[in-house]
């Protein structure tokens, strides 16, 4: 694992949480310090800052092991999400469990050193801030008790408005990246020569150098026959660099460039980002966004279909570019084998093979030494007897028992046509209809895609040929499910974790309901930066589910606590008396963790941190909404269905932790101080 932006990234998520642990811990110290000395008979306060830190223990190892939990299973991601998405993880997972074990080990030794000892006034109160934010949370919880049922019910629909809004949400692989340059792919029909391809290419610069927004580019026709991908020479690749200081978007450029060379006659374009190119092509093997692949036997049939396809979504809103794989008929001299006449002359198939390919193709029968350098000696038939027909009639092969035969006097030889590449994927033979996607969500273009070309899929499928939807479209539909099925691990193992904390079910839904008030947030979010649902929108999501709970179980656990050690009742008085001592922590902890991402969250569009903006978005919205609504929406909810389940904790468990402080005795029999 080396460091990198998603490395970064997942640091500058876990930023604002690595002090959540400890801010819990020490304001409850603080709060418990600050109580004592009021007292007419104040404890040590060694023995009030240890009671203190064990009081919210639980609640931060639970509240951390959750946070955890929710990550892990984003492990399994698998190909390119997997790839992405693992080093964020790692680095998340390890920064949080670092900082548990600073909160649990080295905070309440300085809290005791630094605030145990510390000279404060007797009437030391809260802040101004604090105590105008706990008068006005006295009032929200005093209304949230008073309707219980109506906010229940608002919440409900906020909750289903919320759901309906993410279905209607466009979707797509991954955000737009900010590359800051573009590839621009010009297709002539396979058989131009070198010479008119760089003609053509010279006219494609030409345009290009009148688009203002563009400082240099370079072109690449052809690429070398051991090349990986290897291309001819009528395919040219051009990279063109944008201005950075550009006032336009990556999306106006990229749209004026392919409306530059939409007149230049007997050419097929396609501009993309470089890097969103390679994705796509790693991904499908096609150099687009979507891939439509047909397969069956008969290439005729193959590309009729395809042009049928082309021509049925070449309207559909979003799609750009689109082009059927070039597979054209070019002409061809082919030869054929008379096997009875083989046979008269004594003669193999293999032999006429081996005959006809050292002609054409040429044969390697030695090496050329010039100095430190070797060239292998090739010996083939003359350009200009190659190409005649009449002459490759007239070769000659040598009999096995001696004497000569003329070729045309074994084989049959005449001039034909067939394609010129026969493309094959799953042992069968494949041509595809390709495209890209602008001012669409993704999985919305092929949507439509889908319901224009059905019939046709219909008859194909009814005549033995195949249909195939590929491309990033292809991950997209992958990753979302594996990370629904994750979410849904997550859900499970969240309420193992919390049952197993708190003993009773009801109070580990009460702590998971602070999920569907994130929700609300997160997906305002999106819509509020216009920004599509991605992969890593979802993988915002599910880390938001253990950076949520937090508070519900913050909230919970002192519930019970007052009870069990403070003498308070199952009251509407405990629940508001709860939720002002807890409304401190609860904001400290919120306010870093949402401050850590404003710095991400504030990087639309820039070039290294596409990936992370969206993760940090959903994240503070779905904080946002959590908190506000935490003291608006689980008092009524506790009230109504979670006292039972309350009293029944208590009233199971009450240990309490006890640390009797006992002085040892000198032989005078005086304590020692």
């Amino acid at each position: 694992l080396s460091i990198n932006t998603m490395t970064l990234g997942g640091l500058a998520v876990a930023m604002g949480e690595l002090v959540d642990d400890a801010i819990v811990d020490v304001e409850n110290i603080f709060r418990r310090l600050r109580e004592n000395r009021a007292n007419a008979n104040p404890k040590p306060p060694l023995l009030v800052v240890f009671q203190a830190s064990c009081e919210v223990r639980n609640s931060i190892v639970y509240g951390t092991i959750i946070v955890v939990l929710v990550f892990i299973p984003l492990f399994a991601l698998s190909g390119m999400p997997g790839r992405l998405f693992a080093p964020l993880g790692i680095a998340y997972i390890v920064s949080i469990i670092s900082s548990l074990l600073v909160s649990l080990t080295v905070t309440p030794v300085l809290s005791y050193w630094m605030l145990g000892k510390a000279r404060v006034s007797a009437e030391e109160k809260d802040g101004f801030v604090l105590r105008g934010l706990k008068w006005f949370a006295e009032r929200v919880m005093h209304l949230s008790l008073r309707c219980a049922w109506p906010l229940l019910l608002a919440a409900s629909v906020a909750v289903a408005i919320a759901t309906w809004g993410m279905l209607r949400l466009e979707s797509d692989f991954l955000p737009p990246f900010n590359e800051g340059a573009v590839q621009i792919n010009v297709l002539l029909p396979p058989g131009t020569s070198l010479a008119t391809s760089n003609e053509v290419a010279t006219k494609v610069e030409q345009r290009l150098q009148k688009i203002g927004d563009i400082k240099s580019f370079v072109r690449k026709t052809g690429r070398a026959e051991m090349d990986e991908h290897a291309e001819g020479v009528g395919v040219s690749e051009m990279i063109a660099t944008v201005d950075p200081h550009s006032t336009r978007s990556r999306e106006e450029v990229i749209e004026e460039i392919g409306e530059a060379l939409e007149d230049i006659p007997g050419i097929v374009t396609a501009v993309e980002q470089p890097l969103a190119h390679l994705i796509s092509h790693m991904l499908s093997g096609v150099k687009a966004q979507v891939a439509i692949k047909i397969y069956g036997d008969e290439l005729d049939v193959l590309r009729r279909q395809a042009e049928k396809i082309k021509a049925a979504i070449a309207d559909v809103d979003g799609v750009r570019h689109l082009q059927v794989e070039q597979q054209v008929d070019t002409q061809q001299l082919r030869i054929e084998a008379d096997g009875r006449k083989l046979e008269s002359f004594g003669l193999r198939r293999w032999d006429v093979n081996e005959f006809v390919e050292t002609a054409m193709q040429g044969e390697v029968v030695s090496e050329i030494l010039d100095g430190q350098r070797t060239f292998d000696l090739l010996v083939k038939l003359d350009e200009s007897y190659r190409e005649d027909m009449e002459a490759v009639r007239r070769l000659v092969i040598d009999l096995p028992q001696g004497g000569s035969v003329k070729l045309e006097d074994v084989a049959r030889i005449y001039k034909s046509s067939g394609p010129n590449t026969i493309n094959r994927e799953n042992v069968r033979r494949r041509i595809v209809v390709q495209c890209n996607v602008r001012e669409r969500g993704l999985v919305d273009v092929i949507e439509d895609i889908k319901t224009r070309i059905a019939p046709i899929e219909d008859k194909l499928r009814s005549s033995g040929y195949d249909l195939e939807y590929s491309g990033q479209f292809e991950s997209q539909q992958a990753a979302s499910r594996m990370i629904g099925l994750l979410f849904c691990l997550s859900l499970v193992g969240m309420f193992l974790v919390l049952f197993k904390m708190f003993g009773s079910a009801n109070l580990a839904l009460q702590v998971m309901i602070a999920l569907p008030m994130a929700f609300i947030g997160s997906v305002a979010a999106i819509y509020l930066t216009g920004q599509t649902l991605t992969i890593a929108s979802m993988v915002g999501f599910v880390s938001l589910c253990g950076i949520a709970s937090r508070n519900g179980i913050l909230l919970i656990n002192h519930y019970l606590h007052l009870v069990k050690h403070e003498g308070e009742s199952w009251t509407k008085e405990m629940i508001v008396r709860a939720g002002k001592d807890r409304l401190a922590p609860v904001l400290m902890t919120a306010l870093p963790s949402g401050i850590g991402l404003v710095p991400l969250a504030m990087a639309a569009g820039e070039p290294g941190k596409e990936i992370l903006y969206p993760v940090a978005t959903v994240i503070i919205g779905g904080l946002i909404s959590s908190t506000l609504l935490e003291f608006l929406v689980r008092p009524a909810l506790f009230w109504q269905f979670g006292m039972r389940s309350g009293r029944r904790v208590t009233m199971q468990s009450d240990a309490r932790i006890e640390l009797i402080e006992k002085s040892p005795k000198c032989d005078d029999g005086t304590h020692e101080m």
